[in-house]
């Protein structure tokens, strides 16, 4: 089944959050996060999840804020949801963890007023061999489990079409969804939320896995996909969002700029070999 955000989980959801917050005895005030630090003073909180968008961070936060002059706490989720419910909310100030096609269908359909700030890293999707030995192996009659949130499933479909595996209808667009199969070329698919799919692998023949699951779960996306997305002209870039009209907060444009910077660059290339790229650019 389609996982679809609605308004109300998505309330029920940051209700939760705040719960959970209070009794952790979090620092953060939950109605002073929109502009209530223009002097830079007050630390800058930060929803992520935490590989690799944490711990981007946290090498910003070891490494380089300190000389900026900025202090900086990561709040770690590992949904795609509650990061987004809590900025809205004012109870983290920015999150780092979506490509602007899902922010702009999250908005869409949960009312929220989140926008983009700075791209900053890819991680390309890719299609990883469960009980399959590899892509010729993949033939009719077997399942490919593909994630369930509107912008990732069409994602993983046009990957799949794009390596000969299904056919789309023509016209079929970013948010293709399984209607937009025109030839399944004999495959059964398993709609699954996208942080399920590295502990399905093995009860399937083959999986599409967003890059930060796949490198939680200890695969190497750039060794072990057995395809993976294009990096060049790729629209998935990874971005720093917040709350519209918090976009002007100087912590917020020091973080950019360290998120940015040569050191970051550096940082992925090193830490993930090919499987996270860096994309540095503003978010559009």
């Amino acid at each position: 089944m389609r996982r679809n955000i609605t308004a109300t989980a998505a309330a029920a959801a940051t209700a939760a959050l705040a719960l959970g917050l209070t009794a952790c005895g979090t620092s953060s005030d939950p109605g002073a996060s929109s502009g209530a630090a223009a002097d830079g003073s007050a630390p800058l909180v930060v929803a992520a999840s935490p590989t690799p968008h944490a711990d981007i961070l946290a090498f910003v936060k070891d490494e380089l804020a300190e000389k900026e002059g900025l202090t900086l706490e990561i709040k770690e989720f590992t949904d795609y949801v509650l990061p987004n419910t809590a900025t809205q909310q004012g109870q983290v100030d920015a999150n780092f963890f979506q490509h602007k096609p899902y922010l702009d269908d999250f908005n869409e359909k949960n009312g929220t007023t989140l926008v983009p700030v700075a791209d900053v890293h890819l991680e390309p999707l890719g299609l990883y061999a469960g009980k399959a030995g590899g892509l010729e192996d993949i033939t009719a009659g077997q399942t490919v489990a593909v994630p369930n949130d509107t912008t990732n499933e069409g994602r993983a479909l046009h990957l799949l079409a794009d390596n000969g595996l299904i056919t789309l209808k023509e016209g079929a667009g970013t948010d293709a969804t399984l209607a937009d199969i025109a030839d399944a070329k004999g495959l059964t698919f398993k709609e699954l939320e996208a942080a399920t799919l590295p502990r399905a692998l093995n009860d399937v023949d083959a999986a599409v896995i967003n890059g930060n699951y796949a490198i939680e779960a200890d695969l190497r996306p750039a060794r072990d996909a057995l395809v993976l997305e294009k990096a060049e002209g790729n629209p998935y870039a990874n971005l720093l969002a917040v709350k519209k009209g918090d976009e002007d907060d100087p912590r917020v444009a020091k973080l950019v700029r360290l998120l940015q910077s040569a050191e970051v660059a550096d940082f992925i290339e090193d830490e993930y070999q090919g499987s996270v790229v860096a994309a540095f650019g503003p978010a559009e």
